[in-house]
């Protein structure tokens, strides 16, 4: 047997702060919340913003901006990001790869940016001797159009009890039940869950039809008592503000409807959750728990987008226009349009992401913690974790592959992140380090407590996360001096890892146009 441990490393997709039971949330997740009682929780773990920059980030340990993926998979070159992962730095499933490991990618890609024809970008191109999911961003829960095994391109499963989620952990499951032995596996799961569409089985959603009848203001409310009773957030922490652009829920029109969406996004999450459980039976019966490190965490903060995005006008062209068996598709968020299944394609909200992301400002896109801040849950238990401990330090996805890549006895002294094995053994060994952010012109920087961030078409403002971690009293005309000092930090960071200014992103660069005449 090996002493190089198993590593599991488990990514949701559009998934709340505050959604997990073990985070504070309603949500049936018990393998989750007993992964997180044998483990350690992280309160201060950071993703990147976005889905595809958060996968280069985690994968290769560089900012996403290295990798050719500062947004999304699209080719913006010559004045953007080419939107495919770059050859430059090698995954983590090369490297571990390399020191004899059998590696595995169930679920989704995202990472290329051509998804229809194979190339150097593709999971197997990449260090994955298996891939079964989907390269693009989402599909259809039942019968996906853009399903692969490995290059080879799937017809949509025809079998009425298919589900994407499902099929995901148990091609995951087999993968450990054949690749455990005598050589370590690394296997990377990478769900959709519980990114749109709104789709799950009926007796799953139906579950929920009551579980959120109070409304997203009383929850709110709820599960920022439970995140400090669990003693995940400090108990001076204060609850956001609900979005301004969102309703109280006593003034919500369309109630059932409203509920009918948070039911299914529900569903999602539990059948994620189930999924996990699956995976870890199948670590377990092959006798591999005690050496097997599992990493779970989500990709960004919950998602407010509305279906269809104002701002792709492509996105209704670019999905089926029927389902499988020649029923209309109904796309967008409609009290018309009841979500779940496979005859519609909607999402759930700003409202009840607002409450996802319990006590946070924003969404997904953003860089304030409601776009960042993710739930984090390891558990190793031949490494030594402090087992059940709530670790404050902060980190983000640049410090994952230095972590996974220590634990397996690797280097990995060419990356910038830092190893938080010592943190996850004793919470009091933290090493504090600057964190960075940059998404789409939003803007932040973390120093020890002290945060800087901007939205793209604002002013810096400055929060001190040890009394403010919901970014409510603005300090920047408090503390001048310190955010000045911040923001130049911020600045040679973005300079160092090539942060296109958003203001010219697309576009001729200014120092073009002024020589131009222009």
């Amino acid at each position: 047997m090996t002493s190089q441990p198993n590593i599991v490393l488990i990514l949701a997709d559009d998934m709340g702060y505050s959604d997990l039971g073990c985070f504070g949330g309603e949500i049936d997740t018990p393998h989750l919340d007993a992964l997180a009682k044998e483990g350690v929780r992280l309160t201060q773990f950071y993703n990147t913003a976005r889905c595809s920059p958060s996968r280069a980030s985690l994968l290769t340990g560089r900012h996403p901006h290295e990798t050719g993926i500062g947004i999304l998979t699209e080719n913006d070159l010559p004045h953007g990001y080419p939107g495919n992962l770059s050859d430059r730095f090698d995954t983590a499933a090369e490297r571990l790869k390399r020191a004899g490991y059998r590696t595995c990618l169930s679920g989704k890609w995202h990472l290329a940016g051509d998804m229809r024809r194979p190339n150097g970008s593709w999971p197997t191109e990449r260090g994955f001797d298996e891939f079964y999911g989907i390269i693009g961003g989402a599909d259809d829960y039942f019968h996906p159009r853009g399903l692969y095994r490995g290059t080879e391109k799937l017809d949509p499963p025809e079998d009425p009890d298919f589900y994407l989620t499902d099929a995901i952990a148990r091609h995951a499951a087999d993968f450990v039940r054949d690749a455990a032995g005598d050589a370590p596996f690394f296997l990377y799961l990478a769900f959709t869950a519980p990114h749109w569409p709104l789709h799950a089985p009926e007796p799953v959603v139906r579950r929920y039809a009551e579980r959120f009848r109070d409304g997203w203001d009383a929850l709110r409310f709820r599960r920022l008592r439970r995140l400090v009773e669990k003693g995940i957030l400090p108990a001076q922490t204060s609850l956001s503000e609900r979005d301004p652009t969102q309703p109280a829920w006593d003034d919500a029109s369309d109630k059932e409807w409203q509920l009918r969406r948070m039911a299914v996004y529900a569903a999602q999450i539990e059948i994620m959750d189930r999924g996990i459980g699956s995976v870890l039976d199948a670590v377990a019966e092959a006798g591999a728990s005690e050496n097997t490190l599992v990493v779970f965490l989500s990709d960004n903060g919950a998602s407010a987008e509305n279906l269809p995005p104002e701002d792709t006008p492509h996105f209704r062209s670019r999905q089926p226009s029927h389902t499988l068996a020649g029923a209309p598709l109904q796309l967008g968020n409609h009290p018309d349009i009841w979500p779940g299944d496979e005859s519609t394609y909607a999402s759930y909200g700003p409202a009840w992401a607002n409450l996802s992301n319990t006590p946070f400002r924003r969404y997904k896109r953003w860089v304030h913690e409601g776009g960042i801040a993710t739930p984090l849950v390891a558990r190793w238990p031949a490494g030594r974790l402090s087992a059940g401990s709530v670790v404050a330090a902060p980190h983000q996805l640049t410090d994952v592959l230095p972590t996974l890549l220590s634990a397996a006895g690797q280097p990995g002294d060419d990356l910038p992140g830092v190893d938080m094995l010592p943190v996850w053994r004793d919470p009091g060994e933290a090493a504090p380090h600057p964190l960075f952010w940059e998404h789409m012109g939003n803007c932040a920087v973390r120093s020890g407590d002290w945060k800087a961030v901007k939205t793209s078409d604002g002013e810096w403002e400055l929060y001190d996360l040890s009394s403010d971690r919901s970014e409510s009293a603005d300090l920047a005309g408090a503390e001048p001096e310190l955010l000045a000092r911040l923001v130049a930090q911020w600045q040679d960071w973005a300079d160092r890892v090539g942060v296109i200014p958003w203001a010219t992103y697309g576009r001729e660069p200014v120092a073009a146009r002024r020589d131009a005449g222009a």
